[in-house]
């Protein structure tokens, strides 16, 4: 797979609570040069995004980020909202500690009531694996599946580990065929981004994608 095959495969990624209305310039115009897969910025900057470059780029955005425990309600609000501003992709965050509960029924009928609200827009489903066990990270797959997500997602970057080789393995024997694996946090090197695709993974979420193609030294999620 070569530079232009990868970066199609790319959410291009800022995150950062600092981030101005210049940075997320730079990502959309670094998007539209590269033609990576979307950009994945803060819901506050949508409008401005979508006003500004139409359907030059393919805007995805993050809902209950970074720490998931905000209500269902809540969450329903922001993926309406976010849509309504011209979104296309939305980033859940699952609510963790209802999966250290082992409440995994009530995670599941969260990500299908969130999938109902996105309708035919694509839902990405974080599960934050660093802070779950095994045996949570195979419960999680199971209800990703089965609330109809579009993806489980590693990780938001923000936790206390990112995207593992191993996880992306596990979720590839316990996800069923409708659902892709998009890995993210910590994909520093280009050997990083050839070695998750290779294994399978339909989407990278990083910052740093880009500018590891163009020779530059990188920083961030």
């Amino acid at each position: 797979m070569n530079a232009k095959e990868m970066l199609h495969h790319v959410d291009h990624t800022q995150l950062k609570p600092f981030a101005t209305w210049s940075d997320i310039q730079k990502l959309c115009d670094e998007a539209i040069a590269f033609g990576t897969a979307s950009v994945c910025i803060p819901p506050a900057y949508i409008k401005r995004v979508h006003d500004t470059y139409g359907e030059k780029i393919n805007i995805c955005t993050v809902v209950g980020f970074p720490l998931g425990y905000s209500v269902t309600a809540a969450k329903v609000a922001e993926v309406k909202q976010a849509l309504t501003e011209g979104c296309n992709e939305i980033d859940m965050v699952i609510n963790i500690s209802d999966v250290k509960n082992g409440d995994f029924d009530k995670v599941e009928e969260e990500i299908r009531t969130l999938k109902a609200a996105c309708g035919d827009h694509v839902l990405k489903v974080i599960i934050e694996t660093c802070y779950l066990t095994t045996e949570e990270k195979i419960a999680m797959c199971h209800a990703v599946t089965n609330a109809g997500a579009d993806y489980i997602k590693t990780s938001t970057g923000f936790g206390t580990g990112g995207a593992t080789i191993e996880d992306v393995k596990l979720f590839k024997e316990n996800i069923g065929p409708s659902v892709k694996i998009k890995a993210a946090g910590g994909i520093s090197t280009i050997d990083d981004l050839k070695a998750f695709l290779d294994l399978g993974c339909d989407r990278i979420g990083t910052s740093r994608a880009v500018g590891l193609l163009k020779g530059e030294a990188t920083e961030g999620y």
